[in-house]
């Protein structure tokens, strides 16, 4: 794998049934929740059309033309339009461990703050211990309690950043 064939880019409505199978195969390979989590997300079949809205963003990474990853934010359901959600950012085997990861979510916070969103707050599951460690190295906060109305019960782990 070269650098010269991986690309990060906002995603495409005929990347759908790719990043949805990344997704998921995540949350086999983790062994993590299939409820209350993305994995049952409504939106995950349909990833270009759940972030094609005003203040909406989706990214994928793709290796040789497949995409082997993505991460998006939107704002934060129940919450001031000032806050934004970082969601959906997973990644295959393959590019896991080289720096696509942070790459993606550095690209996703600097389109929230073009945004004009004033905090960044993200839910994940303690399983993903590498990306807690990105996002505490990047400024993120641990929180108590979950904010806003995401559905995703099963994660336990709930981050806040000022932008």
């Amino acid at each position: 794998m070269s650098n010269n064939n991986i690309v990060i880019r906002e995603i495409k409505a005929e990347d759908n049934a790719q990043i949805e199978s990344v997704i998921r195969a995540v949350f086999i390979e983790y062994k993590l929740p299939l409820v209350g989590t993305a994995y049952a997300d409504s939106e995950t079949p349909k990833m270009f059309e759940s972030y094609s809205k005003t203040r909406e963003a989706y990214y994928v990474v793709t290796v040789d033309g497949v995409v082997e990853g993505g991460g998006g934010l939107k704002p934060l359901n129940g919450m001031e339009d000032d806050v934004c959600e970082i969601q959906k950012m997973y990644f295959s085997s393959k590019v896991r461990g080289k720096g696509y990861g942070k790459k993606m979510f550095l690209k996703c916070l600097e389109k929230a703050k073009a945004l004009g969103f004033k905090q960044c707050y993200l839910e994940t599951i303690p399983e993903l211990k590498e990306a807690i460690h990105i996002y505490e190295t990047n400024g993120f906060k641990h929180l108590n309690a979950p904010l806003g109305e995401t559905g995703h019960f099963n994660c336990g782990i709930w981050m806040i950043k000022d932008l």
